[in-house]
This record gives structure tokens, sequence and C-alpha cells, in this order.
């Protein structure tokens, strides 16, 4: 069978749909490898700050990579603009969504709602804007784990001076991440982590 026959869902035959969730599963391989080129294309993206999009995110998970951050940290801040081109106004949610079935709750959580925590710096200054808008989340479980999130390494990551690894550095890791199951428990049940892990890091800082 090379493609369907049915023009309408309804009328699809068992083997049919065992055909289509092949490929689907088959097209599911080639995730990250997407996801990386989807990275590439941040560059061309939002302009005026001194670095680009894809320069912001590299940085910042860099950052995490050097604190001693694990990699569904690392590989959450490498995606958490993502969304940036497709998605300009839901950009955190848009990027959350795509990590959802692979890092646990704590770091889909922090992603999805730093738009939110990153008007702290700039909400001030723009009219309509609410510089303490994540309050609204005040009491959450991961709310200091967001607000440290984009102290450490969101609002930190626009300087073009700052030793960034390259991309094809975070590959593998993002690999790894993606070629989980989707919704495993041993990962979605995984304890949190803290952000930042002292001896990690000075390990990662020799090699």
């Amino acid at each position: 069978m090379e493609r369907v026959n049915f023009t309408q869902m309804k009328d699809g035959t068992k083997e049919e749909y065992e055909f289509l969730t092949a490929h689907e599963i088959d097209y599911t391989k080639g995730t990250a490898d997407r996801l990386m080129h989807a990275l590439e294309h941040l560059d061309e993206g939002l302009s005026g700050y001194q670095i680009t999009r894809l320069g912001h995110s590299a940085q910042a998970a860099t950052r995490a990579w050097r604190d001693g951050a694990d990699i569904d940290w690392v590989v959450s801040t490498l995606l958490h603009d993502i969304g940036d081109i497709f998605a300009p106004y839901n950009h955190d949610e848009y990027a959350a969504t795509i990590l959802k079935p692979f890092v646990r709750e704590q770091c889909r959580w922090c992603v999805e709602t730093h738009g939110d925590f990153q008007m702290l710096y700039y909400g001030q200054h723009l009219e309509g804007f609410d510089q303490n808008k994540r309050e609204r989340h005040r009491g959450a479980k991961y709310f200091d784990d967001c607000a440290e999130f984009c102290e450490r390494w969101d609002q930190t990551s626009f300087d073009p001076d700052y030793d960034t690894l390259p991309l094809s550095f975070f590959a593998p890791m993002v690999r790894d991440v993606f070629a989980r199951k989707p919704y495993d428990p041993e990962v979605m049940q995984v304890p949190d982590q803290p952000l930042t892990v002292p001896q990690a890091a000075a390990e990662r800082a020799v090699t």
C-alpha cells in the first residue's frame, strides 16, 4: 500500500490506519532534526537586539549547561523561544507544547509561563504591559524555578561577547530527549531537579 483509499476518515479500514500509524511513527523519528532546523530559522527572526534569537537561545542553553543543569533543563532552555517566528503572541505556550511529551512537568511549566515572568524586566517601560504579570502565578509549585530560569538564563542572554556554545553542541541532547517514549511515566515522574548543580558545573568547566 502506498496510500489510503478513503477520502473521509470515517471510511478508513483497520489496515489503512495501521499503515498510516506506521508512517507517522517513522516520521516522528525526525522530530529532533526538524527542531534543530527550525532553530536555525530564528536567525531570520526578530531584529533590534545585539544578537539574533538563535544566538539568544544558544546562549541561554550554554548558561544552563555551565550551571550544571540536567538535560531536560538544557533542552528546554534551548527551545524556549522556538515559537517566536510562528507564534509571536504565545511563543512560550508553543514551545511548551512541543516539549510537553518529552520533559518533566517542572521544565514544561517554566517554559510555558516564562513570558509572564520576563515582563518583570521591561513591563514598566511600555504602556499597557504589566511588570508584575508573574504574580498571577504566585503560589504555583514552580514559581521560584521560573523566576530563577528567567534571572539566570533568559534575561541575561543577549550578550554578543559571551562565549556561546554552537548549536551543534546541543544537537545530541535534543536527539536524546526527542527519542524518548512520549509521556513516559519514567520521564514525567522524575523528581524535580534544581536549575543549578555546582558540582556538575565544576566538572563541566574542566571538560
